[in-house]
């Protein structure tokens, strides 16, 4: 299934949530980490 993912700039870097899963966010140092991270998220 495919989600879409809310990706924004914060003080710590990046944030990302899937606004289709209500609770479902994660963080990282770049966009590339944080786009990693929100995808283990989403499959757990």
């Amino acid at each position: 299934m495919k989600y879409k993912v809310a990706l924004h700039r914060s003080e710590e870097g990046f944030a990302a949530s899937v606004p289709g899963l209500p609770g479902c966010w994660s963080q990282g140092a770049t966009e590339t980490e944080a786009l990693d991270n929100i995808r283990t998220a989403t499959a757990e």
